[in-house]
């Protein structure tokens, strides 16, 4: 059941991973209220898996396609805003499909 895959990283295995400091991990936590990795019990900041996609996601925007941090934010929270929707439109055509299949059911008894 294990994949070899840690659970938690630290800042410091972060900041390597993508070949940056550890005060620009701690400046786009400040700039984008998304990334917020936990703290263990001594104050560590620790990152999991969700959290370094994120991240990954905000140095895309910003060093590789170019866009200044408030359009990156505006970006990921329209991305975000989208994603909500289209849970709360599956959710409703689920529960329409079960509406239709028990009406369907009823009809054939």
């Amino acid at each position: 059941m294990d994949t070899g895959e840690k659970r938690y990283y630290s800042v410091r295995e972060v900041a390597d991973m993508f070949n940056v400091n550890i005060s620009k991990l701690r400046y786009y936590e400040k700039e984008f209220p998304t990334l917020s990795p936990k703290k263990n019990r001594s104050g560590d900041r620790i990152y999991t898996k969700a959290e370094i996609d994120h991240l990954r996601e905000i140095l895309d925007l910003v060093e590789n396609r170019g866009f200044k941090l408030q359009g990156a934010r505006e970006f990921i929270n329209k991305k975000q805003t989208a994603q909500q929707e289209s849970h709360k439109l599956l959710d409703r055509l689920r529960e329409i499909r079960e509406f239709m299949v028990d009406l369907r059911d009823k009809l054939d008894q």
